[in-house]
């Protein structure tokens, strides 16, 4: 068996799958039933003022037959007195030594409200802080959360004062809702932060009711913007996990989330580095006990792949992520369809015909049966007809000799700024 235990900027735990800062952590009795189900950490729901929570707070998004595909929520941070909380982690972590227990954080931007709660949180025994920079709703609208994480020199500053008071790690968690994560990501690292988390949810409206013209949640009539995450936010989280962690200005661990539903996920954002993953909606769609597979997964996979440590795979995609720029222009692939496989459903045909490159022919073989066959010469290999094809294995992309050198675009355009600096005009 593999050795899944990570350490993430000093936090150990037994394994990189722990529970995101949300409803699931919200209570000792909660995050006491998930470390006995076997998850290795807990981000302790959002400690601060306590609030006045709305009700109804969460809709969904389903999808050709997929039940949450996405989560909205409009719920703001714990609705329970801080003492209470802070009781419960103390209980918590003497029962659970070996599992991780951060405390997510957020108050005013005012250096003397962090201190405060910062040596308030530490003196219960957690392992580690998250400043939650990221809540996107309600509280970004009292200049806390995402109002503060897309202001990078409140980030920078903020992230600071934690740091003068803090004894344990210090995790800052970043908001979607901005141009680029790495700049805020930057500003955390240059003011002291052990390490980063992303994705907090992205700004969404989940739906409109058609018969009532309600939005869907609504309080009364009437709905606001949440925070949207689940399995359909993962492409976006996954970049930005990417961007940061190529990104040389920001050479701390990084804490990934937003749509892992399962072991597969957790190690894509550990290949694209990740050095743990922090898990929500699947957890509230399916309960705790998803991660007994998650952890049955990632060991099996380790074991197929003859890796001894989860650790190792850390990073591993990074280097193959880039720009467009720097991509191959002549690397070529084909579509090819498997007859044998293929159902005649004619999905690929009336892809290619409509939206694409119309390089699928409809044939009869001498039998008269139907058959789809490709065009190769006219054939840009978009993919597009793998994509949409029912079957797995109908179709395959093929790779094509191009009989030509690498050449990218960024090294392209040298070699024409050159051409023109002698005088010659360039060719394509």
């Amino acid at each position: 068996m593999a050795n899944l235990a990570i350490d993430l900027a000093g936090i150990e735990s037994p394994n990189p799958f722990w529970l995101a800062s949300a409803p699931p952590t919200n209570s000792g009795y909660q995050v006491q039933r998930a470390f006995e189900a076997g998850w290795g950490g807990a981000v302790w729901k959002t400690l601060g003022e306590p609030i006045i929570n709305v009700s109804s707070r969460f809709a969904a998004v389903s999808f050709n037959g997929q039940r949450v595909a996405g989560f909205n929520n409009i719920e703001l941070i714990t609705d329970r007195p801080l003492e209470v909380n802070l009781k419960e982690i103390h209980e918590t972590k003497k029962r659970f030594p070996d599992r991780a227990i951060i405390a997510s954080l957020m108050v005013e931007p005012k250096q003397e409200k962090w201190h405060e709660i910062v040596k308030k949180v530490e003196e219960v025994g957690v392992d580690g802080l998250e400043l939650n920079f990221g809540c996107p709703h309600g509280m970004a609208e009292r200049g806390m959360g995402s109002a503060s994480g897309q202001v990078p020199e409140l980030v920078e500053k903020q992230t600071y004062w934690v740091k003068e008071a803090a004894a344990t790690p210090v995790i800052v968690k970043l908001t979607p809702n901005i141009t680029d994560i790495t700049v805020t990501a930057a500003a955390a690292v240059r003011g002291g932060a052990d390490a980063v988390s992303m994705i907090n949810t992205i700004n969404s409206l989940a739906g409109v009711d058609l018969e009532t013209w309600n939005t869907i949640p609504h309080v009364a009539g009437k709905g606001a913007h949440g925070g949207y995450c689940g399995p359909a936010v993962k492409p976006i989280s996954l970049n930005m996990v990417g961007e940061c962690a190529r990104n040389p200005g920001i050479n701390v661990p990084i804490s990934g989330m937003g749509g892992v539903s399962n072991w597969q996920d957790a190690v894509e954002f550990m290949l694209m580095g990740a050095s743990g993953v922090q898990v929500c909606t699947a957890a509230m769609h399916h309960g705790f006990r998803i991660v007994e597979d998650m952890i049955d997964g990632l060991n099996n996979y380790l074991d197929r792949k003859g890796i001894a440590s989860v650790q190792d795979i850390i990073g591993k995609s990074v280097p193959k992520y880039s720009d467009w720029g720097n991509l191959d222009l002549n690397y070529s692939v084909v579509a090819k369809i498997n007859t044998d496989v293929c159902i005649n459903c004619n999905k690929c045909h009336i892809a290619c015909e409509d939206t694409s490159h119309q390089c699928i022919d409809m044939l009869k073989d001498p039998n008269g049966n139907n058959y789809l066959k490709v065009r190769e010469e006219d054939c840009v290999g978009c993919n597009l007809c793998s994509i949409v094809c029912p079957v797995d294995g109908a179709i395959d992309m093929i790779e094509v000799p191009s009989g030509h050198m690498p050449m990218t675009w960024n090294e392209r355009q040298n070699a024409v700024g050159k051409l023109a600096g002698c005088g010659i005009d360039a060719v394509k």
